[in-house]
């Protein structure tokens, strides 16, 4: 993972790189650090892609909410 994608996702998400450090168990600093430096360790990259996989299955969830509500709209 690069600065310029981590950057790019935070971007996407509307992330600072607070709220980005919050999430995954990081300082602020050492997020800029990494960044400004574009030296992303590996554990940092993968607790990112592990945010993003968690981000996808919230929304996957929503829509099988949204699907149970409009079945039993449906069936009632």
């Amino acid at each position: 993972m690069t600065a310029q994608e981590i950057k790019d996702f935070c971007k996407e998400q509307g992330l600072t790189y607070k709220d980005l450090a919050e999430l995954i168990g990081m300082t602020e600093g050492g997020i800029q650090n990494a960044v400004k430096k574009d030296n992303i360790s590996e554990q940092t990259a993968k607790a990112i892609e592990l945010l993003k996989e968690i981000q996808a299955l919230k929304e996957q969830l929503k829509d099988y909410e949204n699907l149970k509500q409009i079945l039993k709209k449906a069936l009632l």
